[in-house]
């Protein structure tokens, strides 16, 4: 479908004819990368670097004005406190793709805030929005329709106007069998 081909030459990633702009500013300027955060589906991390050089060579490289207080609270809110002094080649890929989530954040941490407030406006025009991810606790404001998924084959879905006071975790592990966390 190409749905990878195009988000990888926004980012910058793959050589293309034309050209592409970001709010207005040519996709290859660093403006424009500025305001434009891309987390791999595969993430490729430095087997050397830990996981907070990872975000500060990040900030470095885009000259961002994200504060060492902004990263700390990055880390808290994705639980990986902890894990900031991991180097890359010790992170499972859930672990890495969160290291690249708060490497897209270091950018522009208002990422998500403003990313949350968008797909609420779109849903209020009617417009349908798919999200996929494991971090259940990123859409627990936005979901309409939930879809458990293993092995490509839908497990359950569940509407929430059906689901009562059952957070997207209990419809989770209410289906996978497993314990909340």
């Amino acid at each position: 479908a190409g749905k990878s081909t195009i988000i990888k030459s926004i980012a910058g990633l793959l050589r293309y004819e034309g050209m592409i702009r970001i709010q207005g500013i040519p996709s290859r300027e660093l403006e424009a990368k500025r305001i434009f955060g891309y987390v791999p589906e595969i993430p490729s991390m430095f087997e050397a670097l830990s996981v907070r050089e990872h975000i500060q060579y990040i900030r470095m490289a885009y000259k961002s004005p994200v504060t060492d207080q902004e990263v700390e609270s990055l880390l808290d809110r994705f639980e990986m406190t902890d894990k900031a002094d991991k180097l890359g080649n010790e992170l499972s890929k859930g672990m890495m793709q969160k290291v690249s989530i708060l490497c897209a954040l270091a950018v522009k941490p208002q990422a998500i805030r403003e990313l949350k407030e968008v797909i609420l406006e779109l849903r209020s025009q009617g417009v349908t929005v798919l999200i996929s991810t494991h971090m259940l606790e990123m859409v627990e404001e936005l979901w309409d329709v939930m879809f458990v998924m293993e092995k490509g084959h839908i497990k359950a879905s569940f509407r929430k106007e059906d689901a009562g006071d059952r957070d997207l975790d209990d419809l989770f592990f209410e289906v996978t069998g497993g314990e909340k966390r």
